[in-house]
């Protein structure tokens, strides 16, 4: 079955950078469409950025400029670099995919269908 594990979130001040990455088995990972979504607590998961399976991106409003989205389909592999952190930044970050070539947006959570399990990214002030 489709396993995405995140890695890379922990614990950085305002104004650093950090990198995240999404590990994808048991899928055809240069077919799908992958994103990022975000989560602070009390709040509803957040579109973060995408990447088509062509390697068109996207970003969300609040991360453009700062944040990059990747991918290495040698590696199965999805990676999101984070700079510039904010303490808004703050939130537990989930990898997403899609069986879809993600050459349009899809901003909403019901868009995907398979997700991580998430790791925790902490900006402190």
């Amino acid at each position: 079955q489709v396993q995405l594990v995140e890695s890379g979130g922990g614990l950085v001040q305002a104004g650093g950078s950090l990198g995240l990455s999404c590990a994808a088995s048991g899928l055809t990972f240069s077919s799908y469409a992958m994103g990022w979504f975000r989560q602070a607590p009390g709040k509803e998961r957040d579109f973060v950025a995408q990447i088509s399976w062509s390697g068109d991106k996207y970003y969300g409003n609040s991360v453009k400029g700062r944040f990059t989205i990747s991918r290495d389909n040698a590696k199965n592999t999805v990676y999101l670099h984070m700079n510039s952190l904010k303490t808004e930044d703050t939130a537990v970050y989930y990898c997403a995919a899609e069986n879809r070539d993600g050459s349009i947006m899809y901003t909403r959570p019901s868009h995907w269908t398979y997700w991580g399990q998430g790791t925790r990214v902490t900006v402190s002030s």
